[in-house]
């Protein structure tokens, strides 16, 4: 199993792609979040996925940097529905919010397109503690606590006693611990080094920098942890300096990914 990071960066880089992520088991695939645009066509062909592969997709939130990329794929699953290049269904889920506003979107965006939706492409809505079997995992969905959108992330059944918990792009709320103690894999935010929060201002934008999220993990016992959802201004050096203040607070694996990266699990 493999997890290929499609994007890395926050909502207004220029330098990578906004973060969004596959889980690979064995060519089937999990999907998470689309990025901010048209631009996520081009990371999946960079990556090595065809969409006509792709039949599992979750959407954390309805920031765009998040859903916007998700309604470019819509359109190309349902135009290869149409030609006859995409076989079987098509499932993406999310919490109530998103799915309304993705059904909204394609409805006034989309037009030869949006006949699948509902026959061919379901859009699943999950609710706060709810699991699903995907790619023939557990998926457990949770609602982060998030104070400014509705946000959820989830944890995933690795099989063998182990896990993976996908924290959002906020900073860890107590809600989310009871999933999160003792997770071989840990995803969380890391806006930018402590060291520069003056300069970035993580805390005044809800998230945190990679100090806090290394004390964190290092106190829950997570045995890797993968930083995303960062600032590009200093991305030719990021794994250098990220990797170097997060090792004085974490003492597991710290993986920090560029775009198209991707990580055994």
């Amino acid at each position: 199993m493999k997890l290929t990071m499609l994007g890395t960066g926050n909502a207004l880089v220029t330098e990578c792609y906004n973060t969004c992520f596959i889980i690979d088991d064995n060519g089937q695939y999990f999907m998470v979040d689309g990025g901010g645009g048209s631009a996520i066509l081009s990371q999946l062909k960079k990556g090595g996925f065809e969409l006509k592969d792709i039949h599992h997709i979750f959407v954390t939130h309805k920031h765009i940097d998040h859903l916007l990329g998700i309604i470019w794929i819509v359109r190309i699953i349902c135009q290869s529905m149409g030609k006859g290049k995409y076989e079987g269904e098509a499932y993406i889920y999310g919490h109530d919010e998103v799915l309304s506003l993705i059904r909204d979107l394609c409805s006034k965006l989309l037009s030869k397109e949006k006949r699948f939706i509902d026959d061919r492409l379901h859009l699943i809505e999950v609710t706060d503690g709810q699991t699903l079997d995907i790619i023939n995992h557990d998926f457990t969905f949770f609602d982060i606590g998030s104070t400014k959108a509705k946000q959820f992330g989830f944890l995933m059944d690795m099989g063998g006693g182990e896990k993976l918990i996908c924290c959002g792009d906020e900073p860890f709320s107590e809600r989310e611990r009871k999933y999160a103690e003792g997770c071989k894999w840990m995803l969380h935010e890391a806006f930018c080094l402590h060291s520069q929060a003056d300069i970035f201002g993580p805390y005044e934008k809800n998230h945190s920098t990679v100090k806090d999220a290394c004390e964190l993990a290092e106190g829950l016992g997570i045995k890797n942890l993968l930083l995303y959802h960062t600032e590009d201004h200093n991305i030719t050096h990021r794994k250098e300096m990220y990797a170097e203040e997060g090792s004085k607070y974490y003492s597991g694996n710290l993986i920090i990914p560029d775009d198209l990266e991707t990580a055994e699990l």
